[in-house]
């Protein structure tokens, strides 16, 4: 069965008032061919308090999401209590033990990376990206911070296209949701 992967989100955070996150909407089927170039992979969940994008295999990340919007019900919209309860049920379920996919979430508190194995990771750093050009988007968007007085939203867009430019499995229809 062929699997739908690849994309590239980035999220950066400039202080509480100024949080983007942004992807790319190429969805590629296997190795070789794309299926879609305008995906929209990033949105407002939780009241529109929290931001989210997700990268990997498109089911499986829809699955995560879903889940993780049902912890945040049920935690008051705490990001870090349901992003750890969303980890523990991982954990304990075989059949969601191992799905294809990440997430970022942020709120204007806080940035997590989720994996699909149960992990849950805050950065050091204020911006972040994953999947399969997120090396690129990371690298990018850590010189745009750093160097820069660029806001958040200009440098996931930049970060992003700098991405496209690289990655095959990028491109640079970019969708953009900011807290």
């Amino acid at each position: 069965m062929q699997q739908f992967h690849a994309t590239t989100i980035c999220l950066v955070k400039r202080s509480p008032d100024d949080i983007c996150i942004g992807g790319d909407g190429q969805v590629t089927m296997g190795e070789h061919a794309i299926m879609k170039n305008n995906a929209k992979k990033v949105r407002k969940i939780y009241k529109d308090q929290v931001i989210t994008g997700f990268a990997g295999s498109v089911s499986d990340a829809f699955s995560l999401t879903e889940k993780f919007e049902k912890k945040l019900d049920e935690h008051g919209g705490n990001l870090k209590r349901a992003a750890v309860a969303l980890a523990q049920t991982w954990r304990s379920d075989q059949g969601a033990r191992n799905l294809e996919a990440m997430m970022l979430v942020a709120d204007r508190d806080s940035i997590l990376l989720i994996s699909g194995t149960g992990e849950v990771i805050e950065p050091d750093a204020d911006y972040v990206a994953i999947g399969s050009g997120g090396n690129f988007a990371y690298a990018a968007a850590h010189a745009l911070y750093d160097h820069t007085d660029m806001s958040a939203e200009e440098i996931v867009r930049e970060a992003l296209k700098i991405a496209s430019d690289i990655c095959v499995y990028t491109n640079s229809h970019i969708s953009i949701e900011k807290l």
